[in-house]
């Protein structure tokens, strides 16, 4: 009789998650629960925090949480001093973030300030905190989580659009000095496209509508999980997510003043509702909008959002892709040449 071999248990895993308590950040708890993981959750909001740890060890998975601004470099150094008393810190994802909707000349410098020392200086303090454990081990992985924003900036969103595209620079920078110094320490980047979160009720909202985000919309769940396979497979510098984010980077790279002119006319509308803001609204860019109260990770468009993208799966496919790609450009060159232009 032959002797099945038992299946190992997997391999003990200590996973810092920022922007934990609501959003992608709280989909991302989900995707990397299980039973193994130590997860440490960080955000500012109590109610939030709680809420996702109970999600994971419902999930099988060990949750900590550990309440912390990341734009403070010492609470993020503090975040992984706490994460190592669970075994070495194995993967870190940067989640947390700040906006304001509104025209650049209606953010004022304070806010302006707050948003980048948020969401980009948020993304290098914690970084530094995890690569000052990981380097001496030579193991581990940073997953940054970007948006479509870090290349094509949007109307309405300047301080954001700035932040992310900072983001995009510094990781390809930082990737170039862990690779010519031969370190088996993994940098990643997650692109994004518009995704169904709690933020759109909570940001600092100067438009005259409700805000929303540019369809096409997709789940936090969709997004959570190609973060997922970002963090066990992060020889990869980036990947992509959605079918909006591959045709937004791709049509920026091929006609970025086309794409200036489209969103003037379309993207100050797209990112709001006809009904008007509320007054009531929280705001969290300088507190929590989910100290008392869990937002979860949903928005409020579920009955647009899509559950799935095979985008995804293309770009964790990324050579099939990069084949199909040329191979259009490729044909539509030749249908040009022979209608008598130049190739581009």
């Amino acid at each position: 009789m032959r002797i099945r071999p038992r299946p190992q248990p997997p391999e003990p895993r200590t996973v810092v998650i920022t922007g934990a308590s609501g959003g992608v950040g709280r989909a991302c708890v989900s995707a990397f629960a299980e039973p193994g993981t130590h997860l440490v959750l960080v955000a500012r909001g109590a109610a939030g925090l709680h809420a996702a740890a109970a999600e994971a060890r419902a999930l099988g998975a060990e949750a900590t949480v550990v309440p912390a601004d990341v734009s403070d470099p010492a609470a993020c150094d503090r975040v992984a001093e706490r994460a190592e008393e669970f075994g070495p810190l194995t993967v870190w994802v940067n989640a947390a973030f700040a906006s304001v909707f509104a025209p650049f000349t209606e953010i004022t410098p304070a806010e302006f300030r707050r948003v980048t020392e948020v969401t980009y200086l948020g993304y290098v303090n914690a970084t530094r905190a995890a690569l000052t454990r990981m380097l001496p081990r030579d193991r581990g992985t940073v997953v940054q989580v970007g948006s479509a924003i870090a290349y094509r900036g949007i109307p309405l969103q300047t301080a954001y659009s700035g932040a992310k595209h900072a983001i995009q620079g510094w990781h390809e920078a930082l990737r170039c000095e862990l690779l010519a110094n031969r370190s088996h320490v993994r940098v990643t980047m997650v692109q994004l496209p518009a995704v169904n979160t709690p933020q759109f009720d909570w940001v600092l909202n100067r438009l005259p509508g409700r805000a929303r985000p540019v369809a096409p919309v997709y789940q936090p769940e969709v997004v959570a999980r190609g973060i997922r396979y970002a963090a066990d497979h992060p020889r990869r510098r980036e990947y992509w997510v959605g079918g909006s984010t591959a045709a937004t980077l791709l049509a920026n790279a091929v006609a970025p003043g086309l794409l200036d002119r489209y969103l003037a006319r379309t993207g100050v509308d797209a990112q709001q509702e006809d009904r008007p803001r509320r007054a009531t609204d929280p705001v969290n860019l300088w507190s929590p909008a989910d100290e008392r109260t869990d937002h979860g990770a949903h928005g409020r468009f579920d009955d647009e959002a899509h559950p799935r993208s095979v985008q995804v799966r293309a770009s964790q496919h990324h050579t099939l892709l990069a084949l199909t790609g040329a191979a259009a450009l490729l044909a539509g060159a030749v249908h040009h040449h022979r209608r008598g232009a130049s190739p581009p």
